[in-house]
């Protein structure tokens, strides 16, 4: 079996950071304020960076009273094949 693409599962992630920031009416400025980190780190988590540190997103689940848990991989969605080659 092949191992699923780190971007992909990054990707997955930011997008459920984003939504439960949005479900929650908090402003990136809001989050950013709670996880202890500056509104550029909050935006480059949303946007899935590979740059960005494990600390940070953790720091950013906490503030949203969410934690990681580990679950095996759905495969990937067309929309998010198509997403690979744009």
């Amino acid at each position: 079996m092949r191992n699923m693409d780190t971007s992909l599962l990054i990707s997955r992630l930011a997008i459920q950071i984003r939504q439960r920031r949005l479900n929650r009416g908090m402003t990136q400025a809001d989050l950013a304020r709670l996880a202890g980190l500056t509104r550029q780190k909050v935006i480059a988590v949303e946007k899935g960076s590979l740059t960005i540190g494990v600390v940070a997103y953790a720091n950013v689940l906490g503030a949203l009273d969410c934690e990681l848990k580990v679950v095996p991989a759905a495969m990937p969605t067309l929309e998010e094949i198509q997403g690979m080659f744009e």
